[in-house]
Formats: structure tokens, C-alpha cells, sequence
């Protein structure tokens, strides 16, 4: 691997500890990279790096950042066969998903560019005293973000990009079981013209304590984080001590509803969509499907011949369709699932066996007839697991659709435009796919509601994260 040392004020270093952590590819269980880990004295180098480098790049014009992502957009999408391949060593993703989350993670440098010359402000006066009412946003200051391993490019431009068209520099720590795809964009970033010191990256073993140390530094005035919700409840009461400004992208339980009158052919795909994407391991992934009793049979063959038709095996291979998951955890936490569902009455469709051999390895799976209080109902299955359940009554669906801490996405398929968007309108979930089973667009603003967050990312929405509004009160 060409960068395994952290990446601080424009150059590499080893850690002030000399210590570094392996990573291995899913699919061998091979150590495929040692990379250095960041310690205290590390993050401080990078917040002093980050506080310099900002004082220049917030004083730019927006057009000169806007100019800037890009050309990182440019760069990346000439370069989008290595970072696909890097995604798939680190990650296990097939080869397919891989070059689409390149091609979405370096979308996002080319919105924000265009958001980057769009901080619209406002002037307007006062109907009682009649002064000028001036409303202006501003680079809210040093952001750290936090970033998981299930899209270890795109939950990182996601983040870098609108931060940078803010204005702010940012303190990434990746995680540590893909930290390389990351490492390898900060080169692209220079060339790019982006100044040293602006984008600094600390993989790290000790994320707990490097992370809360960066969030009570009072120069840090944004956390960015995606990951579990309870890894996010953490940081939001380390954040509380400084009253940082949040940004949570956190966990969910997504339910897909097919009703009767829907096009059961347009579902399915949805539903493949939703389910496989990235190997379900996503928190916007399908993890509770309701279908109904009317088309349940229907819908079940041809979604287990879907489900039947893909190829497992190493991501590098052109012609595999699902890779391994990204560890030994998350594999034996799927398999847990289903055991406990098929323990609670359901029905194995495909697939339900840890396959042996090397690898992190587990089929596609179809189980009809889980119960309602099957784990996986309850739980992120975060695999490639469909869960199936059925309802014959629409105000009853809506309850159990919503019957969960999480809020972040829905789906719902019904031709019948009156009664989905009804549907639509009373599911708690800051996003809903209708007719389709994909959401994620960098030009719509993603997030939650309830546990599942707060905040949103993309969007005109995700580079008001990292700014701050101030408002000038004026006569003359």
C-alpha cells in the first residue's frame, strides 16, 4: 500500500507512538496493511495544523474553494478503478458495489462545489424598529469527523466536501478496519489544491480517547459522525461539554412495505436494491420487509430467485455479486439472526449457512414467516438477510413500520400515488423511497429523525453543518 502513516499538516508521519494496527482483506483473512495509529499528541499536531491551515482557506472566495472540490471531483473520477479496487481489498465489497460507491463518494466533491458559491444570506428590515436585518453564514470553525467502515470512501467526501465549501478544515478518524481508502484521497487532495493542514486523517486503535480528547479542545466547534446510535449517544455527551454543533447520521431499521396493488416486479428490484446494496450492510438497508398476505407468495419465489441468482465470493472477481461482510463480528452476529428467527417459526427460502472455508462469508438469504419478535425485527441485521413478514391491514403496517426507536429511511410500493403518499406522509422517517429502493443522492438532504439522528448530509442542508449564522442588526 503506497500511504499507511497518518496524514498531518500536508505529510506523513508515523505517530508519536511508533505503534500501528493490521487490516485485513474479508475475503483471505490476509493482513493486507499495517497502518500507524494516531495518539494524543498526534491529534494535537493536527488541530494546530487544522487551526493555521483554516485562517487562509475561510478568507478564500467561494468561488476559489468551489474551484478547488472541483478538481477534486475531476481527479477522482479519472482515478475511480483505483479507489473501487482499494474499497474492495479493505472493505470485501464486490467489485460492482465498489465502483459505485468511487463514483457516489466523488459526487459529492462536485455538489459542493456548486453549493460552495450559494451561502445565501439575507437583507431585509424590521416591521417594528425598521433597522436592516443582515443575515449572514459563516465557517463555524474546526470540525472532526468520524467515519465507519461500510463506505470508506463515500462517508468521508460526504463529510470533507461541504466542510470544505464552508470554509472549515476538518480532523478525520477513520475507522480502523478500512482506513486506506482514505489515505490514498489525500494525495488526490493536494493536486487538487487543497492547502496542507486543511484535511488531516488519524486512524487509530484508540478511537475512544483520541475522539473525546479532539471534542474538548475548544478550537473543535463541529463533530460529523456516522455510525451505530450508540456510539453516537457517546459523542453527543462529549460534545455537550463544549456545546460543539452535531451532525449524526446514525442507525436505523428500515421497514419496506409492498402493498397489494403494487407492481410486484418493480418491488422486487426495489427490494434488491434496498437489501443488497453494499451487502445490506448499510445503515439505510431493508432490515424489516411487510408484504401483503395478497402477494406475499408471489413476491417471495421471485425474490428468492433474485436473491438465488448472485455469485459469492471475493470481491476482486469482475463476475462476483457479494463479497464477504467486513469481519468475523459482524458474520456470526448475522448468522445469529436468523438462527433465532428460524427458532421463533420462520421459513429458510436460500441460503441461512455459514458457508465454511476462509473468508467472512455469508449468503443471500430469504426468511418468510418471522415472527414479530424474531431479534432481526427488533435490530439492524446490517447482512444480507431479507427478513419477510406479512399484513392485511394498511392503518396496522403504518404501526409496525414505525413501532422502533430508529426513523432514518422507509420504502413503499403501491401504484396507487393517493394512498402511497399518504402512507408516506405518516411514516416517522426523515426518508422515505417511493417506487424505489435507493435514496442516497449527495443532492438531497440525508438524515434521520428520532435515534437515527441529527442533522442532515448532502443537500443544500449538509454544508449549513459546518456554518454558523450570524445576523447583523444595521440603521442608516
Amino acid at each position: 500500500m503506497d500511504h499507511t502513516d497518518l496524514y498531518i499538516n500536508g505529510a506523513w508521519h508515523k505517530g508519536a507512538s511508533g505503534e500501528r494496527f493490521d487490516v485485513l482483506n474479508p475475503a483471505t483473512e490476509e493482513v493486507i496493511a499495517s497502518v500507524a495509529s494516531a495518539e494524543i499528541a498526534d491529534a494535537d499536531a493536527a488541530l494546530d495544523a487544522a487551526e493555521a491551515a483554516m485562517k487562509q482557506w475561510a478568507a478564500q472566495t467561494p468561488r476559489h474553494r468551489s474551484e478547488v472540490l472541483r478538481r477534486a471531483w475531476e481527479l477522482m473520477t479519472s482515478r475511480l478503478d483505483h479507489f473501487a479496487h482499494l474499497i474492495t481489498l479493505e472493505n470485501g465489497k464486490a467489485r460492482a458495489d465498489a465502483m459505485g460507491e468511487a463514483t457516489y463518494a466523488a459526487e459529492f466533491f462536485r455538489w459542493f462545489a456548486e453549493e460552495a458559491v450559494r451561502a445565501d444570506g439575507m437583507m431585509t428590515r424590521a416591521p417594528a424598529s425598521g433597522a436592516r436585518i443582515l443575515v449572514q453564514h459563516k465557517p463555524a470553525g474546526l470540525a472532526v469527523l468520524v467515519t465507519p467502515w461500510n463506505y470508506p470512501a463515500a462517508m468521508g467526501t460526504r463529510k470533507i466536501a461541504p466542510a470544505l465549501a464552508a470554509g472549515c478544515a476538518v480532523i478525520i478518524k477513520p475507522a480502523s478496519e478500512t482506513p486506506l481508502t482514505m489515505l490514498a484521497l489525500m494525495p488526490l487532495l493536494e493536486e487538487a489544491g487543497v492547502p496542507k493542514g486543511l484535511v488531516n486523517v488519524l486512524p487509530s486503535k484508540r478511537t475512544g480517547a483520541l475522539v473525546d480528547h479532539m471534542l474538548h479542545d475548544p478550537r473543535v466547534r463541529v463533530v460529523s459522525f456516522t455510525g451505530s446510535t450508540g456510539v453516537g449517544r457517546k459523542l453527543l455527551r462529549s460534545a455537550a461539554d463544549q456545546v460543539l454543533k452535531p451532525a449524526m447520521e446514525l442507525g436505523g431499521n428500515a421497514p419496506l412495505i409492498v402493498f397489494e396493488d403494487a407492481d410486484i416486479d418493480v418491488a422486487v428490484e426495489g427490494a434488491m436494491l434496498a437489501k443488497m446494496r453494499n451487502l445490506g450492510e448499510a445503515c439505510t438497508a431493508a432490515n424489516r420487509i411487510y408484504v401483503h398476505a395478497d402477494v406475499a407468495e408471489v413476491f417471495t419465489a421471485k425474490l428468492t430467485a433474485a436473491m438465488s441468482a448472485l455469485k459469492v465470493g471475493d470481491g476482486t472477481d469482475p463476475t462476483v455479486d457479494v463479497g464477504p461482510l467486513v469481519n468475523a463480528e459482524t458474520r456470526d452476529k448475522v448468522a445469529a439472526f436468523v438462527a433465532d428467527a428460524v427458532a421463533k417459526g420462520a421459513r429458510i427460502e436460500c441460503g441461512g449457512a455459514t458457508p465454511d472455508g476462509t473468508g467472512f462469508f455469508y449468503p443471500p438469504t430469504v426468511m418468510s414467516n418471522v415472527a414479530e419478535n424474531s431479534d432481526c425485527v427488533h435490530d439492524e441485521i446490517f447482512g444480507p438477510v431479507a427478513a419477510i413478514q406479512t399484513f392485511t391491514d394498511q392503518q396496522d403496517v403504518i404501526r409496525r413500520a414505525n413501532d422502533t426507536e430508529y426513523g432514518l429511511v422507509a420504502y413503499v410500493f403501491s401504484e396507487n400515488m393517493k394512498r402511497a403518499l399518504q402512507v408516506c406522509e405518516r411514516l416517522e422517517y426523515g426518508m422515505v423511497g417511493l417506487n424505489r429502493g435507493l435514496v442516497s443522492d449527495p443532492a438531497a438532504p440525508f438524515g434521520g429523525v428520532k435515534q437515527s439522528g441529527l442533522g442532515r448530509e448532502g443537500g443544500h442542508e449538509g454544508m449549513l453543518e459546518f456554518m454558523e449564522t450570524q445576523y447583523i442588526s444595521a440603521s442608516w
